[in-house]
């Protein structure tokens, strides 16, 4: 594949999250703003992984059984700009929720994104290819959740959603423009009983369910509650883009050494420990930080520990299926993962209705730490290189 290829690739690539991401830091202070409950923003929070969870696996098959990916990245950013505008155009809580919703089955074209990326590395980059597009996703999101709150804060509440509808479009643009390999050989549709099979596979069915505890943390913390305990605190919207960048750029950077350097000297078992146990500790004391400064410290550190696990699971969910299944495993992978982006902020939010929100930081903390024990027990200790036929079998 030329560089250009790739160039072109990775902008189509941020411009897809950035759509998704620019009201991100915003999102549940303005459903608050609106007189939303902690219950009803962690309902719209959540909405963006149910229709995920409800549409990847079937997004995966079709996309496998027609051999095609480009298509379903068109209609995914086209949804993406659909769901921006929406919420520009909105100030119903419900038609709110309906629209994050959009942006889930925006995102679940993500599948087809990551299949079709691996498609341009040899099998066994695999883990390579998840970690190079894993890093420009983050700087898709870090840049649209960067300006976002500015927007927010010295233009209006709906700036940061024409912003986001707008780079989608440019993004759109640029898509069309995208190289897919054509094939010749026709697929034999998956089956039920073998998706079924697939989702038994102990190797996908352990890195998928350790990722759902990944999801939880991340849209619990970074992209749900933690700007309500930012706002307390007394962060303006622009403070909350700051907050949210130097949570991301930390993820960013952790998700392009996660593979190429961390897995290589610790392996992957110790990678994605490290990451649990350090994402646990700074969630449990989140709601006890007092500044908004301290609060910046240790969600960097969090942000770090997140984005050390997502590649790295990412590259263990495709390590034993063969290519014409990639796109199959990895909707079966994304949209188990889906579950943890709406339980963790419904759950959470449930909890913070009738409890307190930090008891909701609490609880997730602690789930982070059962999952560095499953990690512990799930995951084999090695380098991630994949063997020369893990991806042809």
């Amino acid at each position: 594949m030329k560089t250009s290829g790739k160039v072109l690739f990775y902008a189509v690539t941020m411009m897809y999250w950035f759509s998704m991401y620019t009201y991100v830091p915003i999102l549940s202070p303005y459903v608050e703003h609106l007189g939303g409950s902690i219950f009803m923003i962690g309902l719209v929070v959540g909405s963006y992984g149910f229709t995920q969870l409800l549409v990847r696996i079937p997004l995966g098959i079709w996309s496998d059984r027609i051999s095609k990916r480009r298509i379903f990245i068109i209609t995914g950013i086209a949804c993406a700009v659909l769901s921006s505008l929406g919420l520009a155009w909105t100030e119903n809580i419900w038609m709110i929720f309906g629209f994050r919703s959009l942006a889930g089955i925006a995102a679940a074209s993500w599948v087809a994104f990551t299949v079709l990326f691996a498609s341009y590395f040899e099998p066994d980059e695999a883990p390579k290819a998840m970690g190079i597009i894993s890093f420009y996703t983050s700087i898709g999101q870090m840049a649209a959740t960067t300006i976002g709150g500015f927007l927010a804060d010295y233009i209006s509440w709906s700036a940061p959603f024409y912003m986001g509808a707008l780079v989608g479009l440019i993004g759109l643009i640029l898509a069309l423009k995208l190289v897919e390999k054509q094939t010749e050989v026709k697929k034999k549709p998956v089956e039920v009983k073998e998706l079924m099979k697939m989702g038994g596979e102990k190797l996908l069915l352990s890195v998928s369910l350790l990722a759902i505890i990944v999801q939880c943390i991340t849209f619990t913390t970074m992209f749900g509650f933690t700007p309500l305990h930012a706002v307390a605190l007394g962060a303006s919207n622009a403070g909350l883009s700051i907050l949210t960048l130097l949570s991301t750029l930390p993820n960013a950077i952790a998700g392009y050494m996660s593979g190429s350097f961390f897995v290589r000297r610790i392996g992957e078992r110790q990678t994605v420990l490290l990451g649990f146990l350090v994402a646990a500790t700074c969630t449990i004391i989140l709601p006890f930080t007092t500044s908004f400064t301290l609060l910046i410290i240790t969600q960097a550190f969090n942000g770090f520990a997140q984005g050390l696990m997502m590649p790295v699971l990412m590259g263990l969910a495709i390590q034993s299926v063969n290519e014409e299944r990639r796109a199959s495993a990895m909707g079966f992978f994304q949209s188990l993962y889906s579950l943890g982006m709406f339980g963790g902020p419904f759950i959470a939010g449930w909890i913070g209705e009738w409890v307190s929100l930090s008891s909701g930081f609490i609880m997730i903390g602690g789930l982070s730490f059962i999952g560095s024990i499953l990690a512990y027990k799930w995951l084999p200790n090695s380098s991630i290189k994949l063997n020369n036929n893990s991806l042809s079998q």
